[in-house]
């Protein structure tokens, strides 16, 4: 298997940096405007695009993509506009899924991800999947040549880790923390520590995610992983902002700001 995202992490490698992973929520704040918050991030310097598909009891969520997801849900996005949206932005960068379990079964897993290719999508990020539950799931993504994103945190064991790992493909997101999604001043010492152990089980690509908001977070954690996932930051500008313009441009000015910390590293 070999994806834009395989491909990615192999650009940025030989360039000895990490990658800038972008996040927004299909349908957010519009559907168009989504399509155009992540291409002005793509714009700026974001390599990779994770795509949320709004679902109605998001648990790894914090309040501010949780808000944005009831807007998305507001707007009446689902599946179609999740793969437009994937369809627009897979031309520019590469673009993948995260999305909790239900929809996908709701929407049918063979389905799922044929449609999910068909546009373009690079892989999946189920963040409530289990692996004692993941034996479909695991056969079907092989089948289509998607790559299956697992979600560890510092509580988990070095034996699950390797469990994981082991049928993880693309990259391993490490959440830097125990809690939900969202800015904060300083990222957990446990992220480092927890990149450390996952080194000692796998050579996959590390992004950290969960609390990376600034340029100077993004350096810190560009130390040590493969990836830095930003999502909130994104978010609470599009929100904060009076005009779609002005919150695009902001976008924009993030992810560059962004991009110029982890070239430093």
């Amino acid at each position: 298997m070999s994806t834009p995202l395989d491909q990615l992490f192999i650009k940025v490698r030989s360039e000895k940096r990490a990658a800038l992973i972008g996040y927004l929520p299909a349908g957010f704040p519009s559907q168009q405007g989504c399509i155009d918050a992540l291409t002005a991030m793509v714009e700026g310097g974001v390599d990779a695009v994770e795509i949320g598909y709004p679902y109605s009891d998001p648990v790894m969520d914090g309040p501010v993509i949780q808000a944005a997801a009831d807007t998305s849900l507001r707007n009446g996005t689902g599946a179609a506009e999740v793969m437009t949206t994937l369809a627009a932005i897979s031309q520019i960068a590469p673009t993948v899924v995260m999305t909790y379990w239900n929809p996908i079964e709701r929407y049918g897993v063979d389905k799922f991800l044929s449609d999910l290719k068909g546009n373009g999508g690079s892989g999946v990020i189920t963040p409530d999947l289990t692996i004692e539950e993941s034996g479909e799931w695991i056969v079907a993504a092989d089948r289509h040549e998607t790559n299956r994103i697992y979600v560890v945190a510092p509580s988990t064991s070095d034996a699950r880790l390797a469990r994981v790992t082991s049928a993880t493909s693309g990259f391993v997101y490490a959440a830097s923390l125990m809690g939900v999604t969202g800015t904060r001043t300083s990222i957990s010492s446990g992220a480092r520590t927890l990149v450390e152990r996952l080194r000692e089980v796998t050579q996959l690509p590390i992004a950290v995610g969960l609390g990376v908001s600034t340029p100077e977070q993004a350096h810190e954690v560009a130390q040590y992983a493969d990836g830095v996932i930003v999502g909130s930051a994104f978010i609470r500008l599009l929100q904060e902002s009076t005009t779609p313009e002005e919150g695009i441009s902001k976008v924009r000015e993030l992810a560059a700001d962004l991009s110029k910390g982890l070239k430093r590293a």
